[in-house]
């Protein structure tokens, strides 16, 4: 089945008397969407006690959890150290994966500094294969890792680099943030040949399977001559991408993603949009 949900907690959440994420899952399945990714963005603060609580409430709701890693980790630093403690941020965030029963996380690989891309991307396939070893050393190796595409274009994060990350491990899986390619390609997602192009890539090089399920972000974003700018509210149309190419993309190829919205505050409205969208489709 194809999931809806939000990145971390909406405005309607907390004007709804709502405070506390663990709370998340079920208000969630009450407004009828199923997945929720919980944010590390800052660093993995979350306590076992509270991850399993979190966990039990999303299982009790059908609500299919992911974690977002923290936002600072950089795969592709020239300073080894970085890249090391990068790998400890994403062993932390898979050990708060487990304990939560969260079955992805999603990674941003980080910049191209003063490297080429092909130098940043061979640092970060390092990073991320030691990242690998690592996490099934500890047993943790049954989460998914995503790599997520970027929408600055100095950032690592093309389509083709976070497939090419993908392919260091089974354990990957991509994480295409649809409004990140857009904003980084100047406004390329309009038809829906150009989201067909974008699943052909990831079927092609990491087969049917991880085209069917993988991860989404999907949010309009403004942007300039550099990339990303901010991310919109789905009624804000004066950027791209609309979610209607990629609904047709879905009913047609029968493809089952988790979609997370990061709208600014409109999250679940916007996530319940693309769903009614998606529903309309498949009539």
């Amino acid at each position: 089945m194809v999931r809806f949900g939000t990145a971390g907690n909406p405005d309607r959440f907390y004007a709804d008397g709502k405070k506390k994420s663990i709370e998340m899952p079920k208000w969630l399945h009450d407004n009828g969407l199923t997945a929720y990714e919980y944010q590390c963005s800052k660093g993995v603060k979350i306590s076992k006690d509270t991850a399993e609580k979190l966990g039990a409430a999303a299982a009790e709701n059908d609500v299919f959890l992911s974690i977002h890693a923290p936002y600072y980790i950089s795969l592709s630093s020239v300073d080894p150290e970085k890249r090391d403690n990068s790998i400890t941020y994403i062993l932390k965030t898979l050990e708060a994966a487990k304990y939560c029963g969260a079955k992805r996380i999603v990674v941003h690989a980080g910049s191209c500094s003063k490297m080429t891309r092909e130098e940043a991307l061979h640092l970060a396939c390092e990073t991320l294969k030691k990242a690998a070893d690592a996490a099934k050393a500890e047993g943790l190796d049954d989460i998914f890792v995503c790599p997520e595409t970027m929408g600055k274009i100095n950032q690592l994060g093309t389509v083709d680099e976070v497939i090419e990350m993908c392919k260091v491990s089974e354990t990957f899986l991509p994480c295409v943030d649809f409004g990140h390619v857009n904003a980084r390609e100047m406004g390329s997602l309009n038809a829906l040949s150009d989201f067909e192009a974008i699943v052909d890539k990831i079927q092609n090089a990491l087969g049917k399977e991880k085209a069917k399920r993988f991860h989404v972000h999907f949010t309009r974003i403004a942007f300039t001559a550099g990339g990303e700018k901010c991310h919109l509210p789905y009624a804000d149309d004066s950027f791209g991408p609309a979610f209607d190419p990629f609904a047709e993309l879905i009913a047609k190829r029968n493809l089952e993603p988790v979609i997370i919205c990061e709208s600014p505050g409109t999250q679940d409205v916007d996530a319940l949009t693309y769903k009614s969208i998606l529903e309309g489709m498949k009539k």
